[in-house]
């Protein structure tokens, strides 16, 4: 009787906590909750990217670009091949 009891007890704790954890959550005033900090969340954003410094860019012609096409004499590797000479 006793463990039947424990047990009974025990599912009620949990059927109560699951209860209240959904009734909290789809509150009312949680939801404003909820929204009220995205929107202080957004603000602060909008906020700080305005104080921003913008830095000069001196990226340009950072990169030079040379052409390889002078060498015609390439050696065609071929993948199995090299794999076969390894061993």
């Amino acid at each position: 009787m006793l463990k039947e009891l424990k047990y009974f007890l025990y599912l009620l704790v949990i059927f109560l906590f699951i209860f209240f954890t959904i009734k909290y959550y789809f509150s009312d005033q949680n939801e404003k909750n909820y929204f009220r900090s995205i929107n202080s969340v957004n603000d602060r954003i909008i906020k700080y990217s305005l104080k921003l410094p913008l830095l000069k860019n001196d990226t340009d012609e950072v990169i030079e670009y040379v052409e390889n096409k002078t060498s015609k004499n390439k050696k065609k590797y071929h993948f199995w091949k090299l794999l076969d000479n390894a061993q």
